[in-house]
């Protein structure tokens, strides 16, 4: 087993990665048998991890109760929030019990939400079963809902008790899951270190293959990376905007595909528009984009998207938060691991991007 630690003061807490669920409870050593427990799945996760699951923390002496919600985006919302709210309500729970997310990001995010609200706060612990929500959601304390078409609009910063993530659960997941999720680890590399940016590209068939020592080694470098981009700046004044490399452009593409393309696969295609971006400002090298879309195509991850309705995606960036007195704000790179965060008030270029993106 491999522990990180995010250290945040008073609002620290572990990480743990290790090949299954057999240890979760020992890991929870201030929770006491008895308390209430709630695990939080969706129908997917139920059928393939959440029995054996449960069954490891009934081994050590609790009764958790699950709650099943409907799987996919388009359910994280507020509805679906209300109707937790009234299960926890149902069962008793007070501000002395604690939420498990079993699922991928939009169960940790559902989750976490719920918790920051319910009671004014209550514990809980993030269980990530996909590549994305290991790389990427389950650490850093983002929680929230989408809202009226737009990602994760209504949210709070609420940091997990504790993070544990089973590598070996990533094989329940459908290929385009894993291929999505690969889309953070990606991102990780560019924005921060070179050299995973690389082993990544040179270890794709194998994290395929859900090589177990790889997939560790993987979930470390990214908690790494992030952890240590939080630790300094936990509620995005500032640094921690950086991981929102990608998100600019894919943010509005996955809004205006009403969800149809997964959140990794918008990723991808933003993280080739904020390349191109930064090319045809001059800050780097029109080989390094071809790199980069390169090992992205090489994940089986998008670069592209011909159905894009670009006034439409451009109308929808500005319905996200990366705005900074109505002037769009992204994250761009100088080069493979070094990013900066620039305001682009360039309609006319952006605008020639996206036409890049959906035609090229």
């Amino acid at each position: 087993m491999i522990k990180l630690n995010v250290h945040l003061a008073d609002r620290g807490y572990p990480i743990y990665i290790t090949r299954g669920y057999a240890d979760f409870a020992k890991c929870i050593a201030p929770a006491k048998p008895g308390m209430h427990m709630a695990v939080i799945t969706d129908e997917n996760v139920d059928k393939y991890q959440a029995e054996e699951f449960i069954s490891c923390i009934e081994n050590e002496g609790f009764k958790p109760v699950k709650y099943v919600i409907k799987a996919g985006e388009d359910n994280k919302n507020l509805d679906t929030v209300r109707d937790i709210y009234s299960f926890l309500l149902n069962n008793n729970f007070d501000r002395h019990s604690i939420l498990i997310a079993l699922g991928g990001g939009v169960v940790g995010d559902i989750t976490g939400f719920a918790a920051a609200t319910y009671m004014r706060g209550i514990d809980f612990i993030q269980v990530p079963t996909t590549l994305l929500a290991q790389a990427d959601s389950s650490v850093g304390g983002k929680v929230g809902v989408d809202f009226c078409g737009s990602k994760n609009i209504i949210g709070s910063f609420y940091q997990p008790k504790m993070v544990y993530m089973n590598v070996n659960s990533l094989k329940t997941l459908p290929l385009r899951e894993m291929r999505s999720g690969l889309a953070e680890v990606i991102k990780h590399g560019l924005i921060k270190d070179p050299e995973f940016f690389e082993y990544i590209d040179d270890n794709i068939e194998r994290i395929f293959n859900f090589n177990e020592e790889i997939l560790k080694y993987m979930a470390k470098v990214n908690c790494s990376i992030k952890s240590g981009v939080v630790e300094k700046d936990e509620k995005e004044s500032g640094l921690r905007a950086i991981l929102n490399f990608g998100h600019t452009i894919g943010h509005a593409i996955e809004s205006v595909s009403n969800f149809k393309l997964l959140h990794g696969e918008c990723v991808s295609i933003g993280i080739a528009g904020a390349f191109r971006i930064s090319c045809h400002m001059g800050m780097l090298k029109e080989e390094t984009v071809r790199l980069v879309e390169t090992t992205l195509v090489k994940a089986g991850l998008p670069v592209r998207y011909h159905e894009m309705d670009i006034d439409n995606v451009y109308g929808q960036m500005f319905r996200d938060k990366k705005i900074e007195n109505g002037k769009l704000k992204f994250v761009l790179p100088k080069r493979i691991g070094e990013v900066i965060q620039c305001t682009v008030d360039d309609p006319e270029l952006i605008k020639k991007v996206l036409g890049e993106l959906k035609d090229m």
